[in-house]
C-alpha cells in the first residue's frame, strides 16, 4: 500500500477514535426500536444483529424511518446486499406530508447502487428535484462500494452541507438550504419483475452524533452549491469567484458599446434576466480567460434559443462586427425536428453549436433537460485545449480545439469559412441573447 494511502488511513483513524464521545447508537440489534415502516411494502426484519430490507413486487418505495427527526449530525452505518443487486439508499433530514405527493417520503437520499453504474455515495432528493450529486461529477468514487461485502457509510449533514464518505474514499459534497431536519430512513426501491423479488440489503452498527463540527472538506473534490449565488468557503479556496452577484450587473458590458443594456436584460430576484421580445441584446464580460471553468444555473422558457459563448476575441466585441466564439448552445429542445426523429445535431442542448453535437441525455430525474426549472451548466476549457460540456452533472460533449478532428468539424460547419475558428488562446464570454427569456444565476468561474 502507498505510503500517502497509509497516512491518510492513519489520519482518519485518528478522527474516528477522537469521535468516539457523544455517539448514540440508533439501533439496538435486536429489535426495530425506535423505527417505523413510513411507506411501501417491502418487509423489514431483524437477522443476526442487521435490519433486513427485502424486496416485494408491486410495493412503492419503501422506508424504515426513525421516530425521532435530526438536523445537524453525523451518521455512520455499514450495509451489504445479498440475493442479487437492489437499489437502495439512506434518507436523511426527510419527512412526509399528507398534502404532498400523496403522504410519499420526500428529502435527501445518500444512495447505495450496486449496479454497473456505480453511484453509491451520490445524493438524489427523493421525490423532489432528482439527482443533485450524480457520480459522474466523482468518476474516481464509482466502485468502491462492495455489494456481496460490508461496506462503511458515513454522512455529515451539518449546516447546509451534505458530505458523503463510502468506505472512507470521499463521494460527494452538496450545499443547499431546502432541508435543515428530518428522519432518517432506510430505502427499498420499488420493483417490477418477479426475479427481483427477495432480494435483501442489510444494515447494521448504525449510530450517530449530533453535532456542528464537520470534518474539513476535501479540496480536491466538486462542490455543487444548490444555493442561488452563493460562495462557501470550500469554493472560494478552490478558486472561484462570482461572474454575478445576484444584485448588480458589475463585470458585464453590451457587446455593441460600453455600457449594459437594460432594454431587455434586469436583475430580478437574484437572477439575471433576458426578457422576450427581440433579439441581439447580448451581454459580454468585461473580462478575459484562458483556461478557465465556468458554471451556472439556467431557466429556458419555451421555445427559448440562447447560449454561452465563449473565447470571443475582442476584434468581434465591436459595435461594427458580430461577435464569434465558441457556443455552448442553451435551447429548448422541443422544438428541435432533428431531434424530434431521433437525430442530435450540434444544435441542441449542450453542445457546440453549429460544430458538434453533444451525445445522449441520461433520463433521470435531476439530469434530463427541464424547461422552466433551473438546469445546471458547466464548462472546463483546459490548457492543453480540451474542452468540456457539461449538463446538469454530466459531461455531455468533449472535444481538442486545434485538433485534427475539431479542424475537420469546423471545416464541415457553417463557420467553415472563419480562419483558426475557436482557437484563439483567450477570450471574452457573452450571453446572447436569442430573443426568448432566459433567466441566469450562480455565475461562477475559476481560472485552471
Amino acid at each position: 500500500m502507498p505510503a500517502l494511502m497509509l497516512g491518510c488511513l492513519a489520519c482518519a483513524a485518528t478522527v474516528l477514535a477522537a469521535d468516539e464521545e457523544g455517539w448514540v447508537t440508533l439501533f439496538d440489534g435486536k429489535t426495530l426500536r425506535g423505527w417505523k415502516q413510513v411507506s411501501g411494502t417491502a418487509f423489514f426484519e431483524v437477522i443476526d444483529g442487521a435490519i433486513v430490507g427485502t424486496t416485494r413486487l408491486n410495493s412503492l418505495n419503501s422506508f424504515l424511518a426513525t421516530d425521532e427527526t435530526y438536523r445537524d449530525f453525523v451518521l455512520e452505518f455499514e450495509v451489504k446486499q445479498d440475493g442479487g443487486p437492489a437499489n437502495s439508499g439512506v434518507q436523511i433530514r426527510s419527512a412526509t406530508d399528507p398534502s404532498y405527493n400523496e403522504g410519499r417520503v420526500f428529502g435527501y437520499q445518500v444512495e447505495i447502487d450496486p449496479f454497473e453504474r456505480a453511484w453509491s455515495g451520490g445524493i438524489y432528493d427523493e421525490q423532489r428535484r432528482g439527482w443533485l450529486y450524480p457520480l459522474t461529477l466523482n468518476p474516481s468514487a464509482r466502485g468502491v462500494y462492495r455489494p456481496q461485502e460490508w461496506n462503511r457509510f458515513r454522512i455529515e449533514a451539518i449546516g447546509t452541507t451534505i458530505h458523503t464518505w463510502v468506505n472512507d474514499v470521499p463521494v460527494a459534497h452538496v450545499i443547499d438550504a431546502v432541508s435543515s431536519e428530518g428522519f432518517i430512513a432506510l430505502q427499498i426501491h420499488s420493483i417490477e419483475r418477479a426475479d427481483e423479488v427477495d432480494r435483501r440489503t442489510l444494515w447494521r452498527n448504525i449510530r450517530l452524533r449530533e453535532t456542528t463540527a464537520a470534518t474539513p472538506p476535501v479540496e480536491t473534490l466538486f462542490v455543487r452549491n444548490l444555493i442561488p449565488n452563493d460562495l462557501s468557503d470550500i469554493e472560494r479556496r478552490q478558486g472561484w469567484r462570482l461572474l454575478f452577484d445576484g444584485r448588480t450587473t458589475d463585470g458585464w458590458r453590451g457587446v455593441d458599446g460600453a455600457s449594459f443594456p437594460t432594454r431587455r436584460w434586469k436583475v430580478e430576484n437574484g437572477e439575471l434576466v433576458l426578457l422576450s421580445g427581440g433579439k441581439g441584446e447580448h451581454i459580454v464580460t468585461e473580462d478575459q480567460y484562458a483556461a478557465f471553468e465556468l458554471q451556472l444555473e439556467f431557466k429556458l422558457s419555451p421555445g427559448a434559443d440562447s447560449g454561452i459563448v465563449y473565447f470571443v476575441p475582442d476584434r468581434s466585441v465591436t459595435p461594427t462586427s458580430p461577435f464569434l466564439g465558441l457556443e455552448y448552445q442553451l435551447r429548448d429542445d422541443a422544438v428541435d425536428p432533428d431531434l424530434a426523429r431521433g437525430v442530435i445535431t450540434s444544435n441542441t442542448l449542450g453542445s457546440l453549436f453549429g460544430v458538434l453535437p453533444r451525445k445522449q441525455l441520461m433520463p433521470n430525474l435531476g439530469l434530463a433537460p427541464r424547461v422552466g426549472e433551473w438546469q445546471h451548466a458547466r464548462i472546463v476549457a483546459h490548457f492543453d485545449s480540451r474542452v468540456e460540456h457539461w449538463l446538469n452533472g454530466v459531461k455531455v460533449l468533449e472535444y481538442v480545439r486545434g485538433s485534427p478532428a475539431y479542424r475537420k468539424a469546423v471545416a464541415a460547419s457553417p463557420l467553415h469559412a472563419l480562419i483558426d475558428f475557436g482557437e484563439n488562446a483567450r477570450g471574452r464570454i457573452v450571453l446572447q441573447d436569442g430573443g426568448r427569456e432566459v433567466r441566469f444565476r450562480s455565475v461562477k468561474i475559476r481560472a485552471l
